[in-house]
């Protein structure tokens, strides 16, 4: 018979109940603050519901009613400095840091509302109802709420999305020598959640001052937990990553604001990360101002014992056994927080002229329609003192190097004149600069910023994320295939690329995210796509593809001083091809809107980009054709050198754009449609494209070979336009 051993984690794992000591010990002053905290943000979701149900909430309004004891008790006690980010249910989050924030002394429940708290409330209605003078003008509605200021990092619509972005925040405030930590708030959903669960691990590993703060309030929209998992206690996903973990009842502030503070001990001191769930209950249905009762999910019995332990009466009742308030007082705090909110209305809604007993929101107030675009990147003046240097034109000497070393040298040469550069992704420290020698160097050269990161795209493309939104470093992340970012999707694009604009189009967003092409390579269908298709068609990434050493020095220094997330596609093709850059420079930048025109010519506008550049050059002399050739080099619709492109077609009459990928993912098509918009009048046959196949590329190497373009396919490309001229003329 084996011998068996009972195996222990490493973490603590603690359920943590207040007593009447614990009430009697609390400081009075925290008692009154946590008081006037739950009675303005219940005051203040009271009057969303109201809002939303007189239409004026334009999407939908996830209450907190019921949950406000898990923020309050949690984030009381934390310095501005301290962050927050949360889920879509996220306002008695937001609405806590933001007050604590302008009321970093504490609440006088004598006279609750301050100038700023009313500004607060004032500004996160405007945000909820859309308005221009809300937190994020108006963008970011209810579900997105930032005010980097006060310490909120934004909430998040998708369920889960957040985890990431605090993971890296986190690293920031360790990295920066700081105390401060992050805390993460979702919901019992999101505890199952791959990018939660990846960033629990990042964060264990690395030692990371997170909390990830599981608001447990027992339902989906409409699914108990129990059907969901196996174990109720989510707290104890803690014990598989190595993380000390509390359990609390979240329906008292004061056992919240005791755990937080057991918490942020570990924390704060270089512990690494924690758990706290707090157990909750949502008074409304998932959104809107009906309790789940009315869609038959819970019952009457149910939310009526729920509302017994009601925050609100909790921490009331708790000061007046002690004395410190009666319910005189209560009701004085409760009238304040409602004038508050009367108060902000009135500034926002007027009654509607045309309905009779409506209101309405005051027109003067929405956002200026023009607004619409403002934000999507930001402007590129960062790059106006910056040296603008064209390889293509330049006379400087060179010296000869191979591709994937001028990817190292630049690299090299960045981090070392600007400290904030941080690279991370998978082996990228290791066999001599990762698996093509990408960062040849750069552990050894820059320790502590070179970071192998685990298998994890989800959670170290969100740590990135969070690295940039928080402003003090610069990441480079690298995917070691395009493929990937499917697995990291949400972070890719809905996190990074949209941040910027969501939150208001202030915040800049300064990351690089590298990756290769590798058609040709034989690594099949799930590794060999080509990006650009799928980017340029998702708000707010920039998009570089250099087809030479020289080209990648100053494309790269560029995506490296811009504050935008910047896209930049290699290919293996190129690695290994010794090429040319300037001699003993590595300074300068090529900018955005500068595309290369690589051969002149009359008789049709040839246009790609990477490696097929050459497959073009090659396909044209073959075939001896007059045609102009131009290099992109940078893709994306706002960098895109469109006066370079109007001006050949001008001249030519005729477009063939080349690319090597799939058809369906085609960038070629998004440009297509884009110049026959804009030059329908100056071409006399349709845009001709190659593309790959409509597969993707397979193992085998005749059938890898058939799903990709090359220089016998550009050759095709041109005898189309050759023939569609003949038939034109």
């Amino acid at each position: 018979m084996p011998q068996r051993r009972r195996l222990d984690t490493t973490a603590e794992w603690v359920e943590l109940t207040t007593t009447a000591a614990d009430w009697k010990k609390a400081d009075p002053a925290l008692l009154a603050t946590m008081l006037g905290q739950l009675h303005l943000i219940r005051a203040f979701e009271e009057r969303v519901l109201d809002l939303a149900g007189e239409g004026l909430v334009h999407g939908p309004a996830h209450s907190s009613i019921g949950q406000e004891g898990g923020a309050v008790g949690s984030i009381v006690a934390l310095r501005s400095s301290d962050a927050v980010n949360g889920s879509h249910r996220g306002h008695h989050q937001f609405l806590a840091k933001a007050l604590a924030h302008v009321a970093q002394d504490g609440l006088a429940l004598d006279a609750l509302v301050t100038a700023d708290i009313q500004t607060v409330l004032q500004k996160t209605l405007a945000e909820i109802l859309g308005l221009a003078q809300g937190y994020c003008r108006g963008r970011g509605g209810s579900m997105h709420l930032q005010w980097f200021e006060a310490g909120a990092l934004g909430t998040n619509a998708i369920v889960g999305g957040g985890a990431p972005m605090a993971t890296g925040n986190a690293w920031a405030q360790k990295e920066a020598g700081t105390t401060d930590f992050t805390i993460n708030y979702f919901g019992d959903g999101a505890a199952q959640i791959g990018s939660v669960l990846e960033s629990m691990n990042l964060a264990a590993a690395w030692k990371l001052p997170v909390c990830f703060f599981i608001e447990n309030n027992l339902y989906a929209v409409a699914t108990r937990i129990e059907e969901s998992v196996a174990d109720t206690r989510l707290s104890v996903r803690g014990q598989g990553f190595g993380i000390p973990s509390w359990r609390v009842d979240g329906m008292d502030p004061l056992a919240v604001h005791l755990a937080m503070e057991e918490a942020a001990a570990v924390m704060r001191s270089g512990g690494g990360p924690t758990i706290v769930e707090a157990e909750v209950y949502r008074f409304f249905h998932q959104n809107g101002p009906y309790p789940g009762s009315a869609f038959g999910y819970r019952t009457k019995e149910e939310e009526a014992e729920w509302k017994k332990r009601d925050p609100l009466d909790r921490v009331a009742r708790e000061m007046i056994k002690r004395g410190l308030i009666d319910e005189a007082g209560v009701a004085s705090v409760r009238a304040q927080a409602i004038a508050a909110m009367d108060a902000a209305t009135a500034e926002l809604l007027e009654a509607d002229p045309e309905k009779q007993g409506r209101r309405r929101i005051r027109p003067e107030l929405w956002p200026d329609p023009e607004f619409v675009n403002v934000g999507v990147r930001g402007d590129a003046s960062e790059l106006e003192s910056l040296r603008v240097l064209d390889p293509s034109v330049s006379d400087a000497a060179r010296e000869s190097m191979k591709f994937v070393d001028a990817v190292a040298a630049v690299m090299d040469r960045r981090m070392s004149e600007d400290e904030r550069i941080v690279v991370l992704g998978e082996d990228i420290h290791r066999l001599k600069g990762g698996t093509n020698g990408a960062t040849k160097g750069l552990a050894d050269a820059h320790p502590g910023r070179v970071l192998g990161t685990p298998i994890s795209e989800n959670a170290f493309m969100g740590l990135g994320g969070g690295l940039a939104l928080d402003g003090r470093y610069r990441p480079v992340v690298e995917f070691m295939y395009p493929d990937f970012m499917w697995v990291a999707a949400d972070q890719v694009f809905n996190q990074v690329g949209k941040a910027r604009h969501m939150f208001g189009g202030d915040n800049p967003v300064p990351l690089v995210l590298r990756t290769k092409v590798a058609m040709g390579s034989g690594y099949g269908s799930q590794h060999l796509m080509d990006p650009a298709g799928v980017f340029a068609t998702s708000p707010g990434w920039r998009i570089v593809a250099p087809s030479s050493a020289a080209d990648y020095v100053g494309l790269m220094n560029a995506a490296l001083a811009l504050q935008d997330p910047v896209l930049v596609i290699e290919h293996v093709d190129l690695y290994n091809e010794k090429d040319e850059i300037l001699a003993g420079d590595l300074d300068y930048i090529i900018p955005p809107g500068t595309a290369a025109v690589r051969r002149e010519g009359s008789e049709m506008t040839v246009i790609s980009y990477l490696s097929m550049v050459r497959h073009c050059a090659e396909a044209i002399e073959q075939t001896g054709a007059d045609a102009e050739l131009i290099d992109l080099r940078w893709l994306d619709r706002a960098s895109l050198d469109w006066e370079t492109i109007e001006a050949s077609v001008k001249k030519t009459n005729a477009v063939l754009i080349v690319e090597q990928g799939a058809q369906g993912t085609s960038y070629g098509a998004w440009l297509a449609d884009e110049i026959q918009r804009r030059l329908f009048d100056w071409l006399d046959q349709p845009v001709q494209r190659v593309t790959g196949a409509e597969s993707s590329p397979s193992i085998s190497r005749i059938l890898e070979r058939a799903a990709i373009a090359r220089t016998e396919e550009v050759v095709v490309g041109i005898e189309t336009v050759r023939r569609s001229a003949g038939g034109a003329a």
